[in-house]
C-alpha cells in the first residue's frame, strides 16, 4: 500500500498536514510495509527538509500512490481520479459551495474519505482538530476581551509556534474579576478549559457563579442541561434531551445576566433550542461584553454570530438592538469571535495530535482486514457512487442548483 501526503492547495492556505515527520516515522515503524510519498510544499508547517531528514521521499508526483491524505478540500483541478482520498470535504450536511466538489469525485470514481465519517461503532468521532480549535478559540476569547478594555494587547495565536507559547503570553497578563461561561463537553470546550485552567482561572459551580461575587475572574463549565429547561417543567436525564430536542427551551440568559464572556464549545443539533437568542442579548440585564463563538454556527444558536470571522480580522461589534454589525469602537457593541478555522492558527501542534489519532485509529484498518469497520462506515463514494451510508446525499448531488 502506497500513501501520499498531498500539498494543501486551498485558500487561504492552510498550514496544517496530516503526519508530522515524527508521527510519520512511528507510522513506518508499527507498518514497515508501508511506502510514504511526501509531496513537495512551500507552505506546510513542516519544511520539506524535515521529512527528508527522517528519510522520506518529497516529490512534486503522486500518481503512483493508492491513498492519498490530505486535510482540506481539494481543488477539483488537482483530484487525481480512481485514487482512495481522505479530507475534511464538507460536503455531508450538504454545503451547497462543495456541491460540485462532491459531483467531481463521483466523476473521477475516487473513493472518499472524509475526517468528519471516521467514526467508532456508536458513531463516536474518533479524530479531528477539535481540541485545538478550543485552545485558540479561548486564546482568541481572553485576547478580544483586553484589547476591547485596553487591559493588553496578546500576539495573535498564529505569530506564535505552539500552545505552551499561547499560555506564556496569557498568564503574563492579569483578568479583572469577570465572569466566564464555557458551553459544551466534547474535545473543543476541553480545549477551551485547559487554557482557562493554565491561567489559574477558578472553576466554581453553576450555582456559586449565579450567585455569589468574586474578587478574582471565575469560569464556570455547563452542559446542556445547566442551559436548557423542558417546556412541561418536567427535570429528565441528558440523555431525554438528545431524543426530545424539541420540548426543550434554553434559560441561558441566567447566565447572559451575570456573565461578562460567553465561551461557545457545544456541538449544537439541528433540532435542539436557540442558546443566547437576539432577545436574551437586547435585554437590559445582559452583561456580556464578548463572545467568542469557537463552535460558529451562522445565524444558529448564538444570535451574534452573524458571520464568521478570519485569522487576519477575528473579531466584529455586534449591535443587539439592530442585529447588525457595527464597528468594534461603538459603545453598544458586543464583541463577537467567530473565527471558523481555529486550529490553522496553531498548525504544528494541531498536525501533531491529528497524526496521533490517525495512526491508531484508521491506519491499521489498511493491515487488519478494517476488522473493527472504521474504513467502512467513514466511505462517502465508492465505484462512481454513494454508499448507502450517504445515499441522503443523492438529491443534493443531483440537484440542478
Amino acid at each position: 500500500m502506497k500513501f501520499g501526503i498531498i500539498k494543501e492547495r486551498k485558500n487561504p492556505p492552510d498550514r496544517r498536514v496530516v503526519f508530522s515527520p515524527d508521527e510519520l516515522s512511528n507510522f513506518i515503524t508499527q507498518f514497515p510495509k508501508a511506502e510514504i510519498i511526501v509531496e513537495s510544499s512551500d507552505i506546510r508547517v513542516f519544511s520539506d527538509d524535515k521529512y527528508k531528514e527522517k528519510g522520506f521521499n518529497v516529490s512534486e508526483n503522486l500518481e503512483d500512490c493508492d491513498v492519498l491524505l490530505g486535510v482540506k478540500e481539494v481543488p477539483i483541478e488537482s483530484l487525481i481520479p480512481n485514487k482512495k482520498y481522505f479530507f475534511f470535504s464538507h460536503t455531508i450536511k450538504k454545503q451547497p459551495y462543495n456541491r460540485k466538489l462532491l459531483r467531481a469525485v463521483l466523476e473521477k470514481n475516487i473513493e472518499l474519505y472524509d475526517h468528519e465519517t471516521i467514526v467508532d461503532k456508536d458513531n463516536g468521532r474518533l479524530i479531528g482538530f477539535g481540541r485545538y480549535a478550543g485552545i485558540v478559540g479561548a486564546y482568541n476569547g481572553i485576547r478580544a476581551f483586553g484589547m476591547k478594555y485596553e487591559l493588553f494587547n496578546l500576539a495573535k495565536a498564529e505569530d506564535l509556534p505552539d500552545q505552551k507559547a499561547l499560555i506564556e503570553r496569557l498568564k503574563r497578563n492579569h483578568l479583572p474579576n469577570i465572569k466566564i461561561v464555557l458551553t459544551g463537553n466534547g474535545k473543543v470546550a476541553h480545549g477551551a478549559k485547559e487554557m482557562l485552567d493554565a491561567m489559574k482561572i477558578k472553576q466554581v459551580t453553576v450555582e456559586h457563579y449565579l450567585t455569589k461575587t468574586y474578587t478574582e475572574p471565575v469560569y464556570t463549565f455547563i452542559d446542556v442541561l445547566d442551559y436548557n429547561k423542558r417546556k412541561d417543567g418536567q427535570i429528565l436525564d441528558k440523555k431525554d434531551f438528545y431524543i426530545n430536542s424539541s420540548e426543550y427551551e434554553s434559560n441561558f440568559e441566567r447566565f447572559a445576566e451575570v456573565s461578562d464572556m460567553f465561551i461557545a464549545g457545544h456541538f449544537y443539533g439541528n433540532d435542539a433550542p436557540v442558546i443566547l437568542s437576539n432577545q436574551m442579548l437586547r435585554s437590559s440585564k445582559c452583561k456580556l461584553k464578548v463572545v467568542a463563538d469557537i463552535s460558529c454556527d451562522i445565524d444558529g444558536p448564538i444570535a451574534c454570530t452573524i458571520k464568521p470571522s478570519t485569522i487576519a480580522n477575528p473579531v466584529y461589534g455586534y449591535l443587539p438592538s439592530e442585529h447588525k454589525e457595527v464597528a468594534l469602537t461603538h459603545p453598544a457593541a458586543i464583541w463577537v469571535m467567530a473565527v471558523d478555522n481555529l486550529p490553522c492558527e496553531l498548525p504544528k501542534d494541531a498536525s501533531e495530535g491529528f497524526g496521533v489519532m490517525f495512526l491508531k485509529h484508521v491506519i491499521p484498518a489498511f493491515y487488519n482486514e478494517d476488522a473493527d469497520g472504521v474504513l467502512a462506515r467513514a466511505k462517502v463514494t465508492e465505484n462512481g457512487k454513494l454508499t448507502p451510508r450517504f445515499a441522503y446525499l443523492q438529491d443534493f448531488v443531483d440537484d440542478k442548483e
